[in-house]
Formats: C-alpha cells, sequence, structure tokens
C-alpha cells in the first residue's frame, strides 16, 4: 500500500522558491503579452469533452484525462491544451470582427507525459491572434514568443521554421493511412521507412518527399528546396513565407539563430501554415512551439485566420536561474502599536516584513532579510544588518 503523501507519476508539488520564481517569470511574461495589446481571457480547467477534443483538438485524445459530471452525466475533460478553448472564446463569447490578440497562462493536464521527464501537469503560457490572414501575424506572433523568451533570460536560443503546407501538398492525393505512415517515418526521420511508405505515390511525390529529410539547415536549404520540390503555387507560397520569415528574424533578433527543418511534421493535423519551434541552451526540446492554424475555430462555427504560440512556464523555471532570496526587513514580534504601524507603512511602501515569532527569532525561511527594524530613542527604524 502506497503512502498517502506519495503524488502520482510525473505530478509534483512545487515548493516556495520554485513557485516565487515561476510567478516572477509568469508576471513578466504577461507584461511582455500586454506590451502588444494582448487582452488576457481564463479558459476554465475542464469543459464538455467534445468541445476539448473536436476538430484539430482531436489528436489531444490520449492526453486528456476524461470524468462524469455529475451534474448532467454527460462527459467532461480536463484541458491539455489550451488553444481550443480560446479558438471557443474568440468564436462565441468574443464574437468580434477584426483582430483579436489574446493570452492565458494557466495550468494543463495531460494523462501521459510527453517524456521521460516531463511533467503531466505543465503551466502553459500563450498567446494567439486571429482574424488576420496575412504573413504580418506570423511575424508578431514571432516576435511575441522571442521577446517572451528574452525576457526569462534564457540563452542561446534557435529559430527553428517550418511549413505544413509542404506536405500537405505533396501528400493530397494519399489516403489516410498512407498518409499516416509517411508522416511517422518523416517525424522520426527514418529514410528507410520513408522510402517504403513513400512506394505507392506518383514518383514526383515521392521523389519530393525523400529529399526533405536531407532541407535542413540555413537559407540554403530554402534554395535547394525551390530547386528540388515540385513547382506548385502552395510550395512556393510556403517557401516564400519561410524565407520572409527568416529574413525578419534575423533583422529584429540578431542575437537568434534561425534555421529551416522542412521535414519537421510535428502538430501536422493541427497546423495550416508556417510553424516554428523555438530551442534554448540546456534543453533537447523545444522551449516554445507556435504557428498558423487558420482551421482550429471552424468546429466552433467561425473560420478565423489565426496563429500563435505557447511554452510550459515549469520547464521554462528550470532552464533560468532564480534571482535569489528576496531581500526583506526582520521585525519583531510584539503588540506594540507604534510597531504594528511601522511594519504597516514599510508594506504599504512595497516592502516585506518578516516578523520573527517567537522562539523562531533567526528563520526568515526563504527571504534573505539584509535589513531589520529596530527602536532607537524611541522610534522604528531600519538599519543594514
Amino acid at each position: 500500500m502506497s503512502s498517502a503523501w506519495l503524488l502520482p507519476e510525473h505530478i509534483a508539488d512545487v515548493l516556495p522558491a520554485q513557485a516565487r520564481h515561476i510567478e516572477e517569470l509568469r508576471r513578466g511574461l504577461l507584461d511582455v503579452a500586454r506590451s502588444y495589446g494582448c487582452e488576457l481571457v481564463m479558459p476554465p480547467l475542464a469543459e464538455h469533452l467534445e468541445s476539448l477534443l473536436s476538430g484539430t483538438g482531436g489528436e489531444l485524445d490520449l492526453k486528456t484525462f476524461k470524468l462524469v459530471d455529475q451534474l448532467s452525466g454527460r462527459m467532461l475533460g480536463v484541458r491539455a491544451d489550451c488553444t481550443p478553448q480560446v479558438a471557443r472564446i474568440d468564436a462565441h463569447l468574443l464574437n468580434r470582427q477584426g483582430v483579436a490578440r489574446l493570452c492565458y497562462c494557466g495550468p494543463v493536464l495531460h494523462a501521459r507525459p510527453s517524456g521521460m521527464q516531463a511533467s503531466r501537469e505543465p503551466l502553459q503560457f500563450g498567446a494567439e491572434i486571429y482574424g488576420h490572414a496575412g504573413l504580418e501575424a506570423d511575424l508578431e506572433v514571432l516576435d511575441l514568443a522571442l521577446d517572451c523568451l528574452h525576457d526569462t533570460g534564457l540563452r542561446g536560443v534557435v529559430l527553428d521554421l517550418a511549413d505544413t503546407r509542404i506536405v500537405r501538398q505533396l501528400l493530397q492525393s494519399a489516403e489516410s493511412a498512407l498518409r499516416g505512415r509517411v508522416l511517422a517515418a518523416l517525424a522520426g526521420k527514418d529514410v528507410a521507412a520513408l522510402t517504403a511508405a513513400a512506394q505507392p505515390l506518383a514518383e514526383g511525390a515521392r521523389r519530393a518527399l525523400l529529399a526533405l529529410p536531407a532541407l535542413y539547415g540555413d537559407d540554403e536549404a530554402l534554395t535547394q528546396a525551390r530547386g528540388t520540390l515540385p513547382n506548385e503555387p502552395a510550395i512556393r507560397a510556403a517557401l516564400d513565407d519561410l524565407a520572409t520569415l527568416g529574413r525578419h528574424v534575423r533583422q529584429a533578433h540578431p542575437e537568434v539563430q534561425v534555421g529551416f527543418d522542412l521535414a519537421d511534421v510535428g502538430g501536422s493535423a493541427y497546423y495550416s501554415g508556417a510553424r516554428f519551434a523555438v530551442y534554448a541552451e540546456g534543453c533537447s526540446d523545444a522551449v516554445a512551439r507556435g504557428g498558423r492554424y487558420d482551421e482550429v475555430g471552424e468546429v466552433f462555427g467561425r473560420k478565423r485566420p489565426a496563429v500563435g504560440f505557447s511554452l510550459d512556464l515549469k520547464e521554462i523555471a528550470e532552464l533560468v536561474p532564480a534571482s535569489g532570496g528576496r531581500a526583506a526587513i526582520r521585525a519583531p514580534w510584539a503588540e506594540d502599536s507604534t510597531l504594528r504601524a511601522a511594519i504597516r507603512r514599510l508594506r504599504e511602501q512595497g516592502e516585506t516584513v518578516v516578523c520573527m515569532l517567537p522562539g523562531h527569532d533567526h528563520e526568515g525561511q526563504e527571504f534573505d532579510c539584509d535589513r531589520e527594524l529596530l527602536a532607537v530613542g524611541g522610534q522604528w527604524v531600519v538599519r543594514a544588518l
């Protein structure tokens, strides 16, 4: 029999120092999003299962915890991703005709972890733009994502760009099972499996798909792609957009290394155009992902252009050093009214004042008490320790 205090696998408490670190990061990211004009929304933790899993959210099925609503008897789901919820809010609650810039930050729950060390309860932060189909919205979301990561203090940032329209065009005539095998082989960068899976396709599509794993790197990858891939309008548009996005990021964020990976098919059932993954020093997996998903709102009755990104704040907090203990003032515990008034004034001024409870005079917990409140000549004054 397991101990009552043990938590489920891949679920963990967040203790004071780390919780403060995460909260400081959260406030900083929300301020960055607000500076772009994003409005904060707070979707519910659970809602009807069909709403969470309909349309492009269907691939979240295996990640979603399911339960029965004791009020209605209907199946509920605990959200595994906030984007379908934000799409529902844009479609039905806001119902705006123009552009809507929305951001959110809240916990999501995964029935299965995404990796050996991954949490099943990420703290998801994200931002999305609805209502603009042009590349300007993609550029703004890229800027916002990179500015957010810069605000956290992450170093060695690398941006990988891809576009789902390329593989969609090459597989447009393929039946579902064949498309699934090809996508699985591309996702694993398994050339042998890709060669076998693509065998039934027309020669031009097969040759182009087999070339994709090698189309990786800097601008030369796009140059090679133009000479290798079919001269189809969708593919030309994708390559042109990728070139524009890469050029913009290099100009606006010279510290970011930009690359292209035309075989990256992650989220292919979700994204509808250009997509990106951001990597950073000290982490083998992407710390942020995003792109264009114009079909996300269709199931809610409003197919609006949409582009956005998300990240896990808990993961970011593990990669970025905390700032250390917060400076504070140590004060004695007493019922003296002048002491209580002095403490209240200091707190109103934004200071942290930690009162030492009787018998615990030297405990400051996570706070770095660099000053103390003392009675001097009948007045309470702050002095450095």
